[in-house]
């Protein structure tokens, strides 16, 4: 069931990222708030039918939980925003390299005070040496990206 679950986990960053690409795109002509707003109504379509067909829970226990567990629903927003926003600034690749480090930072200070009821992973040298490492491949592929953007405009310009 592991190599299943990796294998899905996978599916879903591959998803991620070609959605970033599609959406960054798409942003240019539709705009950054419509295209993210386009991207959740659809989506809900989507899952409104799998639900539909598939569901299993119990959709209403939205009005059972606490409230500061709906904040996943803004998070998810956000996130969706702010991708659509940088993918046609920075590429795709800074954009998911950062979006990793992101959630690597958050990860390693959730684990380490076990927030949200979650297992306690103490910070350690290992978990620091994979931020530094994260970080210092953001430096390169950004600055490559920066350099490969300056030789197309140098490009465009001769």
């Amino acid at each position: 069931m592991g190599i299943i679950m990796i294998l899905f986990t996978l599916l879903g960053g591959i998803a991620l990222s070609a959605q970033s690409a599609v959406n960054g795109t798409f942003s240019r002509k539709a705009g950054t708030i419509e295209t993210t707003f386009l991207t959740f109504i659809t989506g809900t379509m989507f899952l409104a039918i799998v639900i539909l067909f598939f569901g299993q829970g119990n959709l209403f226990a939205i009005f059972e939980v606490p409230i500061w567990q709906l904040s996943a629903v803004f998070l998810g927003v956000l996130f969706l925003l702010f991708n659509v926003f940088a993918v046609p600034k920075i590429g795709i690749i800074a954009t998911s390299i950062t979006v990793i480090i992101g959630q690597l930072v958050i990860g390693i200070v959730i684990d380490h005070f076990g927030w949200f009821n979650s297992l306690v992973i103490p910070l350690d040298m290992k978990r620091w040496f994979a931020l530094l490492f994260m970080i210092i491949a953001l430096y390169f592929i950004y600055k490559g990206n920066m350099r490969s953007n300056e030789e197309a405009n140098a490009d465009i310009i001769n």
